[in-house]
């Protein structure tokens, strides 16, 4: 059994001796590594050289710009030139109204709306700003001693004026 032991892995050892010594001295040619043309990117880099050498070279003219017949930095006022009028007959004067008079209505504006649960349905309180002082109103309520506070919505106070009883509304803004 030793005498067949000892012939297997001398065998075996040659085999991988033979396959070692074959691929370490393979006769395999190396290619050259001569480059033959530029890589794209070097192309780019030598199109952007020639277009800034042209954009430079219109930032220099060549010649001289010619004088400008007009200054652009003084003004001359020319006569008018008549036109050539034409026969057209004037549109017919329509009569203006005359403006209404100018109410002179103090300053108010709606700041806010509280409301609270009531027996009959939300009970709202708005909140006006106005004349140097806030006004906490109810529907009823008098502001400014020149209305009176007629309806309260989510967003919007009606006032109604003591003196024509014309409405002006405040919005929520």
């Amino acid at each position: 059994m030793n005498l067949k032991r000892t012939a297997t892995i001398v065998v075996g050892g040659a085999a991988l001796g033979a396959w070692l010594a074959g691929a370490a001295t393979s006769n395999h040619s190396i290619p050259s590594t001569a480059i033959t043309s530029a890589p794209p990117i070097d192309l780019r880099g030598e199109a952007l050289a020639r277009e800034i050498a042209r954009l430079q070279e219109r930032l220099r003219p060549k010649s001289e710009p010619r004088q400008p017949g007009r200054n652009l930095f003084a003004f001359r006022g020319r006569a008018a030139q008549p036109r050539a009028s034409l026969a057209v007959a004037a549109p017919p004067v329509m009569a203006v109204p005359p403006p209404m008079p100018v109410v002179n209505q103090p300053p108010l504006k709606l700041s806010g709306i509280a409301e609270d649960e009531g027996p009959e349905g939300p009970v709202r309180t708005a909140i006006i700003s106005g004349e140097g002082q806030l006004y906490l109103v109810k529907e009823g309520d008098e502001v400014a001693a020149r209305y009176r506070v007629g309806k309260i919505s989510a967003d919007v106070v009606e006032l109604v004026d003591l003196n024509d009883s014309t409405i002006r509304r405040l919005a929520l803004r």
